[in-house]
């Protein structure tokens, strides 16, 4: 297992470029299979994840051309669809929660697919019945195995249908969707995720052949129609990188720019870190953020305590919560962070106390942090990372931090941040792969 051996306590300076967004490669990868013809991907983020999804087609007989670390062609002309049976197949997909993002597409093309039980981060329970649900309106028919934990699904005909989502789940709306295109007739989604990942994957679709209306709305209509073609697509930056290096500038008071940030589709992300006091520029597409040695939590109009919270898109993303709390501790002032999605994704809290912080978990979904105002600087401690937004939270705490801390189990980091401590070091972070 290897760890980061982090000294903390110094200021950063520099330009740093974010890698191409996580969650729409794995939507994006996952399309390739609707078509025979070639679909060539720019900007793939070289990460655990996106790579282990790259590896599942290509043992699929996807042909795979990787014309560099960040840029791939894929054809799927002959998928040996006798791979999803194999003991191979079962224990790689396992491992990978967007894999499940594959049902949509075999469904559609191959009618047949087997979802695992979700794997990936340990932040709590992560259901699938957005999905499955939405495939049997479509005349999916599903059983579960326990024997291999895997729920198989068949579609001797998929037809369009008209579906309420029970949440607005984007991995669930990008598998309908994916399914749809293919499907016999129209498909209303209502309740649809319309987050700019799943607008990126329905605007893809629609160059390969797809009739997609309702894009960026939380209503889809999908027309269902005989085979797709190839196409390119050019992922967008980060903004969950964008959003933790908002964090980082703030947290270790440096003077950094965010180059190539994606600046239009980052919806609430900028306003909401300003409400934690923190000074930024946008430069064009840049992001430029100065040197601050304090910044202030705003209060509410009444003078109340700020609460900042998860909601779905254009709400702010639960995947910066870990980043808000971990920039609250320096602050100065009171804020209460509000995870309502995931049950178990403030626990790596515990790690802050050790490391100094005054932080209250109320219960499994809020905690109220009292900014230090740097009063009292955090301590570096041994820590693991839970989860890959948690690793990267407690990553931006020890770079503040005084002293070493070393943080073990930075496997989960490395599946959603590329080359981070490479990247870092750039900054003049003093930070070491052990």
């Amino acid at each position: 297992m290897r760890s980061f051996e982090v000294t903390g306590g110094k200021k950063l300076k520099g330009e740093i470029t974010p890698q191409g967004a996580k969650n729409e490669a794995l939507q994006i990868i996952s399309a390739v299979l609707l078509t025979p013809e070639t679909v060539t991907i720019h900007n793939i983020p070289d990460i655990v994840d996106v790579n282990l999804l790259i590896d599942l087609l290509a043992e699929m007989n996807v042909k795979v051309v990787r014309h560099s670390p960040h840029s791939c062609s894929f054809t799927a002309d002959r998928v040996n669809t006798d791979y999803l049976l194999s003991e191979d197949y079962h224990k790689k997909s396992g491992r990978l929660r967007g894999s499940v993002m594959l049902a949509g597409p075999l469904l559609a093309r191959f009618k047949e697919a087997f979802i695992p039980k979700p794997g990936g981060d340990k932040i709590g329970r992560r259901r699938l019945d957005t999905h499955i649900i939405g495939f049997e309106k479509m005349g999916v028919r599903s059983g579960y195995t326990p024997g291999d934990g895997f729920f198989h699904l068949k579609a001797p005909l998929l037809k369009g249908t008209e579906m309420l989502l029970d949440e607005p789940s984007v991995t669930g709306t990008a598998n309908l969707v994916m399914a749809a295109t293919l499907a016999k007739g129209t498909t209303q989604i209502y309740n649809a995720a319309c987050e700019p990942y799943v607008q990126q994957l329905c605007k893809m679709l629609n160059s390969m052949g797809a009739r997609i209306s309702g894009i960026s709305s939380n209503l889809l209509t999908i027309e269902g129609v005989e085979c797709l073609g190839g196409t390119t697509h050019t992922l967008l930056p980060d903004m969950i990188e964008v959003g933790s290096f908002i964090g980082l500038a703030a947290m270790t008071q440096s003077e950094i720019t965010i180059k190539n940030a994606g600046v239009a589709h980052l919806g609430q992300i900028p306003d909401k870190f300003r409400r934690l006091g923190i000074k930024m520029e946008f430069r064009e597409d840049d992001i430029y953020i100065p040197g601050q040695e304090i910044y202030e939590i705003q209060t509410f109009l009444d003078g109340s305590v700020l609460t900042i919270s998860d909601h779905p898109w254009p709400g702010f993303t639960p995947d910066l919560l870990s980043i808000v709390l971990v920039v609250a501790t320096q602050a100065r002032g009171s804020i209460l962070v509000h995870q309502k999605m995931f049950e178990s994704r403030l626990f790596f809290v515990d790690k802050l106390i050790d490391m100094g912080a005054q932080i209250i978990l109320c219960d499994p979904h809020r905690a109220a942090v009292i900014g230090l105002a740097r009063q009292q600087h955090l301590r570096g401690i041994t820590m693991s990372s839970p989860d890959i937004r948690a690793g990267v939270a407690l990553l931006i705490a020890a770079l503040s931090a005084e002293g070493k801390s070393i943080i073990q189990n930075i496997e989960q980091i490395d599946r959603g941040y590329q080359y981070i401590d490479t990247r870092l070091k750039q900054l003049g972070a003093e930070i070491q792969r052990i």
